[in-house]
């Protein structure tokens, strides 16, 4: 699956109204949201760390403690979305992380 128009559905909590989705044109832009909303969270959390680091597990723990994500990924064949779980989602994280560091 190369990675057409992305929707990522979110529930953080247990409460069904927390529920959202979050668009994106590809599933390149949407790891680079997940990644970036991850790091709003640990800014958050540190307010007074000049730089944030964090290990890819981090990342997995952050998908994880979500009650439920998944993303439904747009395929031209067969003019379809295709659902995709949290461990697609985790390994498409790492993949989009790894290609950044391979940049620089």
């Amino acid at each position: 699956m190369a990675g057409g128009h992305t929707i990522v559905l979110v529930q953080p909590t247990n409460n069904k109204s927390s529920r959202t989705y979050l668009d994106y044109p590809s599933v390149h832009h949407a790891m680079d949201g997940l990644c970036k909303d991850f790091e709003r969270k640990l800014r958050g959390l540190n307010p007074t760390m000049a730089t944030i680091t964090y290990e890819i597990t981090d990342l997995y723990a952050y998908i994880d403690q979500m009650t439920d994500m998944s993303a439904l990924v747009y395929a031209p064949e067969p003019n379809a979305y295709i659902p995709c779980n949290k461990d697609w989602i985790k390994k498409q994280a790492y993949n989009h992380l790894r290609d950044q560091g391979k940049r620089r």
